[in-house]
């Protein structure tokens, strides 16, 4: 008669409260960002519209076709973008510091998108080169940006740094890097 052994999953110590937090604001600007796509999909006549300045030799039949395509895959880009943001944000609240570094780059690179937009809506410079960025794009914006800055902060404010040492030192004897 053979026994089977329990195979035990690696333990982490609880993630502090300010990790916790910025868990959940990594995940709300993700949705919320997302949302925000949502609703520039849903204006199929605009999307049409854009179609039909970029590719005047297309069909009718063509071009909604190709929009009906672009939505599908916006939709499922928009769901996996929530769906990585979470698992990230899962992953760094569990101290796993390539989680924190992959987050700071993806949230460093939003933040500093929304700085070149807000910059280039406040000098002229989207009008200048025919970009529209409508006041609620440019609102949702700023909110996800506000978002995204305070849970970087969080994540390496001193008090929390010693949760990503911690865990670090406990899963040296563990297997997997999930």
């Amino acid at each position: 008669m053979t026994t089977k052994t329990a195979r035990t999953k690696p333990t982490w110590p609880p993630a502090p409260k300010l990790i916790n937090i910025s868990r959940w604001l990594w995940i709300a600007s993700a949705a919320i960002g997302t949302l925000r796509f949502v609703v520039q999909l849903a204006d199929r006549d605009m999307l049409i519209t854009e179609m039909r300045k970029q590719q005047p030799n297309l069909s009718q039949d063509e071009i909604d076709a190709a929009v009906s395509g672009g939505i599908g895959f916006g939709l499922l880009l928009g769901v996996g973008l929530v769906l990585l943001y979470a698992l990230l944000a899962h992953r760094m609240a569990q101290g796993r510091n390539w989680a924190r570094i992959v987050l700071t780059v993806i949230g460093a690179a939003a933040i500093f998108l929304g700085l070149v937009r807000l910059i280039a809506v406040g000098s002229g410079f989207d009008t200048a080169f025919g970009v529209e960025v409508s006041p609620i794009d440019l609102a949702v914006g700023t909110v996800t940006m506000v978002l995204d800055s305070t849970a970087l902060i969080l994540m390496f404010l001193p008090s929390v740094a010693g949760h990503f040492r911690k865990s670090a030192v406990g899963q040296q004897g563990t297997t997997g890097g999930s």
